[in-house]
């Protein structure tokens, strides 16, 4: 049954990637899934928004792993913090920090996280850049408050 109720509502209600505005004007995704926060009960549940983060985190290892040859081989907080970067910045606004991963790359954490610190991104946000490149610099994770 769940099946071919899949297969029904997938033409019925059509599929989109991106979020639209249904025919009453509500914020819709997927498949007629409301995400409208002027409608009760719409968005996301928790256990989805962990599905989608554990996914996401997935495609960027996956990302780093096939542009940087060498990312497999960082312990895990030096990668955390290259994933961080990927989220704010996109993977290809991280591959942008040329020097700071060349110094990555090398080892050379305490360089790496001074160059971090010298960037518009550092700038545009402050207190993270700060926890990222303490976390670079020290090897230890760091969290927001």
């Amino acid at each position: 049954m769940k099946q071919e109720l899949t297969r029904q509502l997938r033409i019925d209600e059509g599929v989109r990637a991106q979020a639209y505005q249904d025919h009453l004007g509500f914020w819709t995704i997927g498949v007629g899934r409301l995400i409208d926060a002027r409608k009760p009960g719409s968005g996301l549940r928790g256990h989805e928004i962990d599905y989608l983060l554990r996914s996401d985190i997935d495609d960027r290892i996956e990302q780093l792993t096939r542009r940087l040859p060498w990312f497999m081989t960082l312990d895990d907080v030096r990668k955390g913090v290259l994933l961080n970067m990927s989220f704010q910045l996109g993977v290809d606004g991280l591959l942008g920090f040329k020097n700071t991963l060349a110094m990555v790359e090398r080892g050379d954490y305490r360089g790496a996280a001074a160059g971090m610190l010298q960037s518009k991104w550092a700038e545009q946000t402050p207190a993270r850049a700060q926890r990222m490149t303490e976390q670079m610099r020290s090897g230890f994770w760091q969290y927001g408050e």
